[in-house]
């Protein structure tokens, strides 16, 4: 039974998740489905989308971006950055993950995508195909917006897809004090460098959303992402997210790789199916579909959430994977329609017919519960 925390005790805005991102089992959960105001963690959106570029080339660490008027007009906190002047790319990441500079966020939006609402679109899009699609996004930098919403769980996928996707660059996160033309910028999170393994990785705070907090921890082989949306204060925050990590990280599993949902997640090998058979097992999985990837449904399946055990050399390994799960598993896949479907060289196993997502996210529950591999899709 999932303890409450007494963060959450008649605080409406309060939502907590603990991942275990090495066994992919939820260790605690309240209200981690809620819509939530993500402030300051929209941040890590516009960083991932940033380092996404950094990756393909298109930008370089040293390359100046160009500040705007609007971009010079945000409110505080900010760099105080001037409208015509330049900030080189690793100022900007340096801003935002210490000072949660809202002026570098823009910088970036508009330099990227040419303006902040179309950078906003680029960020939702990579929001759902990581599988945050309770999260929509109108800003580069969280500052309030009635229709900038996000979940706990879809926090705990970006802080988890940061690391595993950009290792390199995910260290900027550790940054405790940043110097930009003779200022020393400080990092707004104190778990830094204060619990034992934190290695980030970013705070957030609106009048409307309360205090939130995303934390990285690794320590003796363990590797969780907790997240605490709502906090009252920043110190009774950082408090509660202390102790759910006190109590929860000596349950994570011990190991060096990933969970087969994260790795899924960021389009990352390998996957291992549910099956004893060991021809069927640890296969790379193709990168999680995209609207450009999934242009047909299957047959007979309409659109909704998925869940998806794996990803198989063939048809005849795929379909077998989903009878022996069936075979296996049938109290939780009772009434499901298992489905196939052939992308580039490799054909996903999954099963369909589900009323609504948190009908297929407790029975991803129940499956990882069981060692099986399990990740929610939508089609």
């Amino acid at each position: 039974m999932l303890l409450i925390p007494a963060q959450g005790l008649a605080n409406e805005r309060y939502a907590g998740i603990v991942w275990d991102i090495t066994s992919g089992k939820v260790l605690y959960s309240d209200d981690a489905d809620k819509r939530r105001y993500p402030a300051s963690l929209t941040k890590m959106m516009t960083l991932y989308v940033l380092f996404e570029d950094l990756e393909k080339g298109q930008v370089k660490l040293d390359t100046p971006l160009t500040v705007s008027a609007h971009a010079a007009a945000q409110v505080p906190t900010k760099l105080g950055l001037k409208a015509g002047e330049t900030i080189s790319v690793e100022a900007a990441i340096k801003g935002l993950v210490t000072r949660s500079a809202n002026d570098a966020a823009v910088v970036i939006a508009e330099n990227l995508a040419g303006s902040e609402p179309a950078f906003a679109e680029r960020m939702t899009r990579t929001a759902h195909d990581l599988g945050m699609t309770s999260t929509q996004f109108r800003n580069a930098s969280g500052l309030p917006n009635p229709d900038q919403v996000t979940t706990a769980r879809d926090m705990m996928l970006l802080g988890t897809a940061l690391q595993v996707r950009f290792p390199r660059h995910y260290s900027y996160f550790k940054t405790r004090s940043f110097t930009y033309r003779g200022r020393t910028y400080r990092s707004h999170n104190r778990l830094v460098g204060r619990v034992n393994g934190v290695d980030g990785i970013k705070t957030g705070y609106i009048r409307a959303s309360g205090f939130n907090l995303v934390t990285s921890v690794r320590r003796g082989g363990r590797k969780i992402v907790a997240v605490v949306l709502g906090g009252r204060t920043a110190k009774r925050r950082d408090n509660h997210m202390a102790s759910l990590i006190s109590r929860y990280l000596p349950k994570a599993k011990v190991g060096k790789g990933y969970a087969a949902e994260v790795l899924a997640m960021v389009g990352k090998k390998p996957v291992v199916v549910a099956s004893a058979d060991p021809s069927l097992a640890a296969t790379a999985l193709p990168p999680v579909a995209t609207d450009a990837t999934v242009a047909a449904q299957p047959d007979g399946v309409r659109a909704g959430p998925v869940i998806q055990i794996g990803a198989l050399p063939s048809s005849a390994a795929a379909e077998k994977a989903l009878k022996d799960a069936q075979s296996a598993h049938g109290e939780i896949l009772a009434g499901l329609k298992p489905v196939t479907e052939p992308y580039k060289n490799f054909v996903r196993a999954r099963f369909a017919g589900f009323s609504d997502r948190k009908a297929a996210q407790d029975a991803c529950e129940q499956l990882r519960k069981e060692a099986v591999p399990c990740l929610v899709l939508e089609l």
